[in-house]
């Protein structure tokens, strides 16, 4: 690990997980000096984090990190299949044509690190001249080494281990951080302070400084994931994440993450996890995922399983001096559509870009007036990736007659096909950041679910049906408003 024996930096960085080797990068490249605080440099061993939608390539690609996926085994990824009693609709990435583009940082993109290369699993050529946007699958923990390799490697990052315990803060805001170190690798510790001009929080989902934004500022948890790994499975539907969905249990998610490896995450709609999650597992999911997928799904259950809670947590403004909160400790939303990664990834990728023009982090004016900027910036991807992670689980849970009829209407909707796939995938890919057209498209589905409903009941159940219209769009209202107001209005 690298030594120190400067105490000032221009930016201290805090957490290197996804965002925080993205952010260090990235101001390292604009010729500034950085010190990166990570708690432990061992590989993470995380259940999440391991689907990386085109939105988050693409981020990489403009920071000239995207080679981070590279030689790790990572999986292509080219959409989604959607499966439900028996049947599956197919849900592929959208076009590029239809995705915006996203300009490369100039000071970060040099020779050809804003391209994916040849590797055992990865073609350079489907990433790079392919036509449809493509997202990739991977182990979390070799991601982030990748990640921190790439951010260590710049001249200006001096890495350093240790837990940062206080910030140096006075009157008129956030001035560094003191940081408890191991001495020469014993058990003995010392604490150490380190100044900055910008103090970068991304201590992650269990973030201990978030509460600098605000005292109420802390995650509702309300449902769980439970993780299993299964080996050599038989994939149904080969380089897609398969969501699958019943009336016996919350929404499972499988994806490769190498070519032998496939990480199941079987949602559970509860705050608190179930008293035997194997039996859970056993008796209301393995019965109703593919068949080919049920011997290794099986065989995982003799092994540890592991969950984690998920969390919703809208954004604060940053407005402290010296202070910049972002990643998991800034914002979360429930994991089922794997854009965690993506929002974080834009996040850093804006931050480089307001920052970009300051010749010096130490004008703490113009620093403050663009953390201003940042929060309202990123609210039209984060508002879309936030509110359709909450509004889908919703959907795909079912704990509701009301809800199940939206379910039902939701997979209905995607087998029509055409743009009632390739906008939702807009969304679902962060390449389509819009959350107006994502609330017109809401109510679409809701309004086609009320038809089919109709359809389904037939003329006898007719004022049945009409009593459950005004309910399900009820609750369709319920799910979506709230959400919605919330992230764009706070």
């Amino acid at each position: 690990m690298s030594s120190t024996t400067s105490t000032h930096f221009e930016a201290i960085v805090v957490g290197a997980g996804v965002v925080g080797p993205a952010i260090a990068t990235g101001l390292a490249r604009q010729g500034r000096s950085v010190l990166l605080v990570e708690r432990d440099w061992k590989t993470p061993d995380r259940i999440v984090g391991e689907l990386l939608q085109p939105a988050g390539v693409k981020a990489l690609r403009a920071l000239g990190m995207v080679q981070a996926v590279n030689n790790i085994d990572a999986i292509p990824v080219r959409g989604y299949t959607v499966f439900s009693k028996g049947d599956r609709v197919a849900i592929p990435y959208p076009h590029k044509a239809d995705s915006a583009p996203v300009p490369a940082v100039k000071s970060c993109v040099f020779g050809s690190n804003d391209k994916i290369i040849d590797d055992s699993t990865l073609s350079s050529d489907e990433f790079e001249n392919g036509e449809y946007e493509m997202g990739v699958a991977f182990e979390h923990g070799r991601f982030i080494s990748n990640l921190r390799s790439i951010a260590t490697q710049e001249k200006n990052v001096t890495a350093l281990e240790g837990t940062v315990t206080e910030l140096i803060k006075n009157e008129t805001g956030v001035h560094g951080v003191f940081v408890k170190e191991k001495i020469n690798g014993s058990d003995k510790t010392v604490t150490k302070s380190y100044t900055a001009d910008l103090t970068v929080m991304c201590d992650g989902i269990f973030s201990k400084f978030r509460r600098e934004l605000a005292d109420d500022n802390v995650p509702t948890v309300k449902s769980h994931f439970i993780a299993l790994k299964l080996h050599n499975a038989d994939i149904p539907a080969p380089n897609t994440g398969h969501v699958i969905l019943g009336n016996d249990f919350a929404p499972v998610l499988v994806y490769q993450t190498t070519p032998e490896d496939t990480r199941v995450l079987c949602a559970y709609d509860d705050a608190k996890l179930p008293r035997d999650p194997k039996k859970y597992l056993r008796e209301n999911v393995l019965p109703n995922i593919p068949k080919s997928l049920q011997p290794s799904f099986e065989k995982s259950l003799e092994g540890p399983i592991k969950s984690m809670p998920n969390s919703w947590l809208p954004a604060k403004p940053n407005d402290i001096p010296g202070l910049f909160v972002i990643g998991d400790a800034l914002n979360m939303r429930h994991p089922l559509t794997g854009g965690g990664m993506s929002v974080g990834l834009n996040d850093a990728l804006l931050l480089i870009r307001l920052l970009e023009h300051i010749p010096s982090l130490s004008d703490r004016e113009t620093v403050t007036e663009h953390m201003i900027d940042f929060h309202y910036e990123r609210k039209n991807l984060d508002a879309v990736v936030n509110i359709l992670s909450i509004a889908l689980f919703s959907l795909f849970a079912a704990s509701s007659p009301n809800l199940r009829v939206l379910q039902r209407g939701c997979f209905r909707y995607f087998q029509l096909g055409g743009s009632c796939v390739s906008v939702p995938v807009g969304f679902l890919s962060g390449t389509k950041p819009n959350p107006f057209l994502l609330a017109w498209v809401f109510f679409k589905v809701a309004l086609y679910g009320v038809w089919c409903n109709f359809r389904d009941n037939g003329l006898l159940l007719l004022p049945l049906s009409i009593v459950q219209m005004f309910m399900v769009l009820a609750t369709a209202a319920y799910v979506f408003a709230p959400y919605l107001l919330t992230e764009l209005f706070q």
